[in-house]
C-alpha cells in the first residue's frame, strides 16, 4: 500500500508540471486561437536562465536563496520571451493560422540550434539545496520534498490563474476580446495589450514549468531539447481536457500523470518496456478524442 501511495504522489507531482506546461498553451489558445509552438521553447529558455542564476551567483547566497532566485529568475525569463515573440511575431499574423503554426515552429528550432551551439547539446545540472533532495516521511512512506516543490505550484497557479480570469479588469477584458474584438475596441480600450498579457502569463507558466520539471524530474540537468519533450505531453493535457479550458487541463494533467506513473511502476517495471508510460496517455489520448472529440471539457466549435 506504502509503494501505491508513493507512486500516486509522484503522479500528481508530474501532473502539477503536466499543468503548469499545458495552462499557458490552454490560456493562449482559448483566449486567442494561437497554437503555439514555441510554447516548448519558452519552457527551455526559463530551464536555462534558472541554470544560468544557479550557478552565476556567488554560493554565499546559499543553496535555498539561490534556488529561489532561479525559480523566479525561470518564470520571468519566460514571460519576457513570450511578450516578444507576441509583439514582434505574433501580432502581425492575427487571422492566420497556418502562418501562426509555421512561424512559431521555425522560432523553436531556429532557438534550439542556438542554445545547442552556445551551450552545447550535453545536458547541465542545476545545482539545488539538500532539502529539495531528501524526503519527507510520513508513516511508513518517504515522500520527495521536490514533489511537494511541484504540486504547491500547479495548486497556486490554478487558483490564481481562476481568479484572474473571472475577478481582475484586465480578465473580464480578455474574455470580451476573445467574444467580440470590435466591440471592445470600440469602448476604447486596448485590446492588442490585453492579448499581449495573456501571451505573457503564459510564457511565465511555460518557465516555471520548465524548471521544476528539471528540478523535480530530471535529476536536476537541463538540455536544449527537454522544452520540446515537455511540450508534447502539454498539448496531450491541453486536447484530452479540452482547447481554451484551464480546468479541463488540470484534471486532464492529473488523469495524465497518474497513468503514466501507474502503468510505467506497475507494467513497465515488471516488463522492462520503459516506454510504457508515455505510450499509454497517448492511447488515453485517442480514447478521448473518439469518445469525446473537443475533449473533456472543451468549448462547442
Amino acid at each position: 500500500m506504502s509503494a501505491f501511495l508513493v507512486i500516486t504522489f509522484s503522479g500528481i507531482a508530474l501532473g502539477a508540471i503536466y499543468f503548469l506546461a499545458a495552462s499557458g498553451l490552454s490560456l493562449i489558445y482559448g483566449l486567442m486561437d494561437v497554437l503555439n509552438f514555441a510554447h516548448g521553447l519558452f519552457m527551455t529558455i526559463g530551464a536555462y536562465l534558472g541554470w544560468e542564476i544557479a550557478t552565476r551567483l556567488p554560493s554565499s547566497f546559499g543553496a535555498p536563496a539561490l534556488i529561489t532566485l532561479a525559480i523566479v529568475g525561470a518564470t520571468l525569463g519566460g514571460a519576457v520571451a513570450a511578450g516578444i515573440t507576441e509583439l514582434v511575431l505574433i501580432r502581425p499574423l492575427y487571422g492566420k493560422p497556418i502562418s501562426q503554426i509555421l512561424v512559431t515552429i521555425g522560432l523553436d528550432l531556429a532557438a534550439v540550434g542556438l542554445l545547442m551551439g552556445g551551450f552545447g547539446s550535453t545536458a547541465l545540472q542545476i545545482p539545488v539545496p539538500l532539502w529539495l533532495i531528501e524526503p519527507t516521511r510520513i508513516g511508513s512512506m518517504f515522500l520527495p520534498n521536490a514533489n511537494f516543490l511541484a504540486l504547491g505550484a500547479g495548486v497556486v497557479v490554478l487558483v490564481v490563474l481562476e481568479w484572474f480570469l473571472a475577478r481582475t479588469r484586465y480578465g473580464i477584458i480578455i474574455r470580451a476580446g476573445v467574444e467580440n474584438r470590435e466591440m471592445v475596441r470600440a469602448l476604447g480600450i486596448d485590446v492588442g495589450r490585453a492579448f499581449t498579457l495573456v501571451f505573457v502569463i503564459g510564457g511565465a507558466m511555460a518557465g516555471l514549468a520548465g524548471i521544476l520539471y528539471a528540478v523535480v524530474f530530471s535529476g536536476d540537468l537541463i538540455s536544449p531539447t527537454q522544452g520540446d519533450s515537455l511540450l508534447i505531453f502539454a498539448f496531450i493535457v491541453v486536447v484530452i481536457g479540452g482547447l481554451g479550458s484551464i480546468r479541463g487541463s488540470a484534471v486532464a494533467a492529473l488523469v495524465v500523470g497518474l497513468l503514466q506513473d501507474y502503468t510505467s511502476f506497475y507494467i513497465g517495471g515488471h516488463s522492462g518496456w520503459a516506454q510504457i508510460g508515455n505510450l499509454s496517455t497517448v492511447l488515453l489520448l485517442a480514447v478521448v478524442l473518439e469518445w469525446r472529440p473537443r475533449g473533456l471539457f472543451g468549448r462547442v466549435v
